[in-house]
């Protein structure tokens, strides 16, 4: 599991382990992987670090400096080095000292020229976007020049993912000591590249955020044993679908079948019934025991009282999509059962009571908010998929997918297949998180262009992808 930490607690381990260090010892470990990784990708580009042109983009704080003692360590193994600060009076003494007793040189204006360039103007402090003075220097890269952040993209905000003006974008990030939430959450993440975490030795406590991977992901899906039933797995009910909306249903149920569950039962008009039955016969048709419901996918106007009748009992519910629409947040606090909300931006920002941007800009301050308005977990769909529980655990981001799934339906899959997950016994943070990564998993085994049908077909697949990597 990938786990990302705040910049306040990242700083407090870093005051705690100097502390035990001699003076420059942190910096120096950090510039060593820094370096590493730049000669690494050298090697790969041109095929090694002697005569490579490297320039270093320095700004007045730590970031500077590890720029300038990763820019030595690069230019005493051949490469030419040069710093380009964003103010000469207050580039790191030491890494400047140790970047001219190397061979390196300080210039004003950005080469035109270089193999490589190291964004060290900004730490993981920086708010803002970039100022004036910084822009210019990144606006001055030459077109095409891979660029390596140090610690992190500068202009991109290291809590949240942020971006509120002029940004970096690296095609590597090498970050020190643990990942920052905003190297894991768009649209921070689309900055970053290929995140690289550099060991440096911090003792760190619980994380803010969170990123499952395969072996995760494994150890919670249900397994059926030797003395399991289809109703001992678990049935999920579906409440979705009508006139307007037939296919929601379908690809719910589709979702939902592919998820764990022992069965799906279908509640909706006749007509949808049929369109259900003639594409997924196993499908139960009517109301019965279920363990978990799914309400909401193409449900239409005017159906709100078969979801509050569905949060009012004791059953676990997912709410999706036209469910949403004006749920009670003192009712749902009362629910002891598991219940997620699977809300994409706009149906968050009503939830919210904001404009669409406010929740697109600032993701993760937007799922928190929500789970604890409403006292449930909350899957926030969208380019980073975020999931977070009513409680103080950590927010977790959803590694996997690709922007092929910003198509009609693939929503539906997934409100199906977390439905199942949830019927088959996981609580609602663990059923929407897992479900993200399995959707996520599949699209990109699917490619694209894609159609949601795709998706939940390769469900199969994605589930064996995690068990057998």
């Amino acid at each position: 599991m990938r786990t990302a930490y705040s910049v306040e607690t990242v700083r407090a381990a870093e005051r705690e382990l100097m502390a035990r260090l001699p003076e420059g010892a942190l910096m120096q470990r950090a510039a060593a992987g820094l370096a590493a990784a730049c000669a690494g990708l050298l090697r790969r580009a041109r095929g090694g670090v002697y005569g490579a042109r490297v320039v270093l983009l320095v700004g007045p704080g730590d970031n500077g400096g590890d720029a300038l003692y990763a820019g030595a360590r690069l230019a005493r193994r051949g490469a030419g080095v040069t710093a380009v600060p964003m103010d000469p009076a207050r580039m790191h003494p030491g890494g400047l000292a140790a970047l001219r007793a190397a061979g390196g040189r300080v210039e004003r204006a950005v080469p035109q020229r270089a193999d490589l360039v190291l964004d060290g103007l900004l730490g993981i402090g920086g708010k803002g976007g970039l100022r004036p003075a910084a822009a210019t220097l990144v606006e001055r890269i030459p077109p095409g020049v891979p660029v390596v952040a140090v610690d992190l993209p500068s202009g991109v905000d290291a809590d949240t993912g942020e971006v509120a003006g002029p940004a970096v974008t690296a095609e590597v990030t090498v970050t020190f000591g643990a990942y920052k939430p905003g190297l894991l959450i768009d649209p921070g993440a689309s900055r970053a590249g290929a995140v690289h975490l550099v060991d440096i030795g911090l003792e760190l406590p619980s994380p803010q955020v969170q990123a499952l991977q395969h072996a995760d992901v494994a150890g919670l899906l249900p397994e059926p044993t030797a003395t399991s039933d289809k109703y001992r797995r678990g049935v999920v009910g579906i409440v979705a679908g009508s006139a307007q909306y037939p296919g929601a249903a379908v690809l719910a149920v589709a979702g939902a079948l592919r998820g764990g569950a022992g069965a799906v039962r279908y509640v909706g008009p006749a007509a949808v019934q049929e369109a259900v039955l003639a594409r997924y016969p196993e499908t139960l048709i009517g109301p019965g025991r279920v363990q978990a419901w799914v309400v909401g996918p193409g449900l239409g106007a005017g159906r709100a009282g078969e979801v509050a009748e569905l949060l009012a009992g004791d059953t676990a519910v997912l709410v999706d999509a036209d469910g949403l629409r004006g749920l009670d947040p003192a009712a749902l606090r009362a629910r002891t059962a598991p219940t997620l909300l699977t809300p994409h931006a706009g149906e968050a920002a009503a939830l919210l009571g904001v404009e669409r941007k406010a929740v697109e800009a600032g993701r993760l301050d937007a799922v928190r908010t929500l789970a604890r308005r409403y006292g449930v977990a909350v899957l926030l769909k969208g380019s980073t998929t975020l999931v977070a529980s009513g409680g103080e655990t950590a927010v977790r981001v959803n590694p996997t997918g690709t922007p092929w799934l910003a198509t009609a339906g693939s929503g539906d899959v997934l409100s199906g297949l977390a439905g199942s997950l949830l019927a088959g016994g996981l609580s609602g943070a663990d059923a929407g998180a897992v479900g993200a990564y399995l959707h996520g998993l599949a699209a990109r085994r699917v490619g694209g262009p894609l159609l949601a049908h795709q998706v939940a077909e390769a469900l199969p697949e994605a589930w064996r992808d995690t068990r057998h990597p």
